[in-house]
């Protein structure tokens, strides 16, 4: 927002330097982007009058002038603009003048032969136009003087502040608020316009109906016999200082309003409001849109409206898009002599989403999505009627106001207090350089400065009615206690670090595991990555945002596959090769009794990860389902976990017939499989792509046991070991998991490896069934296994074989 300082000093009676108080309000987080100093751009320019005119003899398009500058004699200057002539005053650029906007220093020169003691200035030389067609003509009727300086006739007398404000500071979008924020930072008077609130009659004619539970309050004031007209000078140039285009005097002053008290207004023609209705008795309507009606607005935009849009209508057809816009068909033009001016409260929410459904923000819109301040509404309504009365001339006829029970707001009451303020903010650094804790008397000091009314209930404890323009943004205790540290400086705190004593800081349980995890699964070649939590809607079950940046971004998600297969995607597009990735993320999801949400890991690989076929002849070599597994069994390999393998068939993204649940001793951990082969075809994949997705918490729980935290080293065994085979049919429903299961506990402390080095199905195998090789390894690390020891133990494995799955041994 750009504030005008002499404006401000009218609120506020500061006399700082413009750079000290831009210092003091950034630092009370109000920072001050630029400053724009216009005092510059006219030092050295002061009025002039054009004695005489003549042509210059050696140039067709300069004139050679006599002008009178307040100095004993005439100066003369030759001129290139086709608009000077005599008897005129003008702004003239003394020698040694330097104006900013141009880059230029006046020294004494010769325009073809001619001596030219100075410059006579246009606006866009002095930088208040971009372009102008000719030196700037004061007004004959101005009380001016030759040699007066021009900057305060121009508006070049006054400092700009360029500042921006966090957006729970809806008070600060108006002169007011910020002069009321200068007024606690440095303790000087504050002047607020002085608004005696009067008493109108209704009118039978007007109505005002409240259809909509966005609208709380809209009042409609009548005036007769306005006359449209520029504005003043002194309001136009306030409202070029803010950046606001000037129109007339009517939407001026509407403008006008919406800097000074941050209220948006909007004044209608009558008359027009009076054709779209179809009736001199108006009824003024707030309601949502319905999808498909149109408006017309100020923009000269056709705008098709949605249902999230609020508007205002007459006679039931809408007449602007409320706290946005109005319509090109009631505006204000001049030959408006009544209109109907509108000063209404609107819910933040209900304007944010109208102006988003229609790609528009405004700078009412910008102060009704902060909200605005419904206490001070009248006033600022009163203001505008005075103003109004004032400069377009008429009379108020009446003044219709509807509300509804929702506008009538408590006051709140926050407890503060003493003991916990100092326990967060910590001391503060006194003028002796001593530390100090913030006494009872700095504290109400502050508060009360904002507006603040504190009661003391007990000791240092107050109760604090919070005033109505900081009733958004101070809500709770700990909101009291920023703005004390606000107001008191955040740089006059002291810069001492608690006493922790001897503690050490140290990662989490759970922070160092997760570390552990991302270095293996980067040892096995996969590369980590990360997404967005936010994703496109599409299911009933995912967490839905109530009011969402974009639609794209409008859920959360609910897995992390769906992120993965669209790297994947995206990376074998760019012609970047098949990806190898994991990424560790949090999940979210509804279910009847409530929302959840939980950590994952989440991997997907495939195609031929190697960049040299040279040995190949230049073919691929694509890694098969058992190849991506044993990438999987060695990451969990590496912390001592055994997984196992169970088929699954619950997610259709996956091949029916590759794809497996993971369990760790009795515990599901998650999926893992081979992409169908549909969906890779439909996205452009490679044909075998391998994906999983785990319950990272699951993984976690296994880690963070005693006996896995510290590794034990176990020595090799020097003695020699014992292999025996073992071939039988089995029946195909029967997992090589489940077998290795039984065989590992029936081998007991013997047994150490089980390898499975042959399947076959086909010829002289039984129907349904399939063979399978296995080969034992048994060894002791303290001696040489005898076949007395083996023999017993490997019988007593095929006999469980036997009796558990009723295969039939081979061997």
């Amino acid at each position: 927002m750009r504030i005008s300082l002499n404006w401000l000093r009218e609120l506020v009676q500061v006399d700082l330097e413009p750079e000290v108080l831009a210092e003091k309000l950034t630092l009370a987080g109000f920072e001050v982007e630029e400053i724009e100093d216009r005092r510059t751009w006219a030092a050295g320019v002061v009025v002039g009058r054009v004695l005489q005119r003549e042509q210059h003899p050696n140039a067709d398009r300069l004139s050679v002038c006599q002008v009178e500058i307040g100095q004993e004699e005439p100066v003369t200057i030759v001129c290139g603009a086709s608009n000077v002539r005599a008897d005129i005053w003008v702004a003239v650029a003394t020698l040694g003048s330097y104006l900013p906007c141009i880059d230029l220093k006046l020294k004494p020169t010769k325009l073809r032969g001619v001596r030219s003691e100075g410059m006579i200035c246009s606006l866009s030389e002095l930088g208040l136009t971009k372009e102008s067609e000719g030196i700037h003509i004061f007004s004959e009727d101005a009380d001016l003087k030759a040699g007066q300086p021009v900057g305060p006739l121009l508006g070049l007398d006054d400092v700009v502040l360029d500042l921006t404000s966090t957006a729970n500071r809806a008070d600060a979008l108006s002169l007011i608020g910020i002069a009321r924020e200068v007024r606690a930072l440095t303790s000087a008077a504050l002047t607020l316009p002085e608004v005696e609130l009067q008493t109108y009659s209704e009118s039978p004619s007007l109505a005002i109906a409240l259809q909509s539970e966005a609208c709380s309050h809209y009042s409609g004031t009548i005036i007769e016999g306005v006359t449209i007209a520029p504005s003043p000078e002194w309001l136009q140039k306030r409202l070029q200082l803010a950046g606001i285009r000037t129109i007339n005097n009517v939407v001026d002053i509407t403008n006008y309003i919406l800097l000074e008290y941050g209220q948006p207004l909007h004044a209608f023609d009558r008359q027009k409001l009076q054709a779209i209705a179809g009736s001199t008795n108006l009824a003024i309507g707030v309601r949502s849109a319905q999808a498909g009606e149109t408006l017309k607005t100020l923009d000269d935009q056709e705008r098709t409206l949605s249902e999230a849009a609020l508007v205002i209508t007459a006679g039931n057809r809408p007449v602007a898009l409320a706290g946005v816009m109005g319509g090109a068909d009631s505006e204000v033009s001049d030959q408006t002599t009544d209109i109907l001016l509108e000063a209404a409260w609107f819910e933040p929410i209900a304007v944010r989403r109208s102006a988003r459904s229609q790609g528009l923000r405004t700078e009412a819109s910008a102060r009704y999505e902060r909200g605005v301040n419904v206490t001070e509404l009248p006033i600022a309504a009163q203001r505008a009627i005075d103003l109004l009365l004032e400069i377009a001339g008429g009379r108020v006829v009446s003044q219709t106001v509807a509300t509804s029970q929702r506008q009538a707001e408590l006051e709140p009451s926050i407890t503060l207090r003493l003991q916990r303020i100092n326990e967060l903010l910590g001391p503060i650094q006194a003028e002796d350089d001593e530390l100090k804790d913030l006494g009872a008397d700095d504290i109400e000091r502050l508060l009360t400065a904002i507006g603040c009314h504190l009661t003391l209930v007990d000791d240092a404890v107050w109760q604090v009615r919070v005033p109505p323009y900081r009733r958004r943004d101070l809500e709770r205790e700990i909101d009291l206690i920023e703005e004390v540290a606000r107001l008191y400086g955040y740089d006059n705190f002291g810069e001492t670090l608690p006493n922790l004593g001897d503690t050490e800081g140290a990662l989490s349980v759970d922070e160092n595991l997760r570390r552990q995890i991302r270095a293996v699964c980067r040892g096995a070649g996969l590369t980590e990555l990360q997404h967005y939590s936010l994703v496109k809607p599409g299911s009933d079950r995912q967490v839905h945002l109530a009011n969402p940046l974009l639609a794209e971004y409008a859920a959360l998600r609910l897995d992390l596959l769906s992120g993965l297969i669209d790297a994947f995607q995206y990376n074998w597009e760019q012609g970047n090769g098949p990806l190898w990735g994991f990424e560790i993320g949090r999940v979210f999801w509804r279910e009847e009794d409530g929302f959840f949400e939980a950590d994952r890991i989440g991997g997907i690989l495939g195609g031929d990860p190697s960049r040299g076929r040279w040995q190949r002849g230049g073919k691929e070599q694509a890694i098969d389902w058992y190849a991506a597994k044993g990438i999987l069994e060695e990451i969990f390999g590496r912390f001592g976990l055994t997984i196992e393998f169970q088929p699954d068939r619950q997610d259709d993204r996956f091949h029916p017939g590759r794809t497996a649940s993971l369990w760790l001793q009795g515990d599901r951990l998650g999926r893992f499989g081979q992409l169908h082969p549909s969906l890779c075809e439909e996205r452009g994949l490679p044909a075998e792509v391998y994906a999983f997705e785990l319950e990272l918490d699951v993984w976690l729980d296994h880690l963070d046991q005693p006996d896995r935290q510290v590794p034990r080293f176990q020595p090799y065994s020097s003695f020699p070991a014992s292999d025996r085979d073992l071939a039988f049919f089995v029946d195909q429903s029967v997992t090589v998991a489940e077998l290795e299961r039984i065989i590992r506990r029936q081998g007991g402390a013997l047994l150490s490896e089980v390898e499975l080095f042959d399947q076959y199905r086909g010829e002289h195998v039984p129907e349904n069934q399939r063979s399978l090789a296995f080969r034992l390894t048994y060894r002791a690390g303290d001696r040489t296994l005898t076949e007395a020891e083996v023999e017993p133990v490997h019988d007593q494995v095929r006999q469980s074989l036997v009796e558990r799955f009723r295969v039939t041994l081979r061997s």
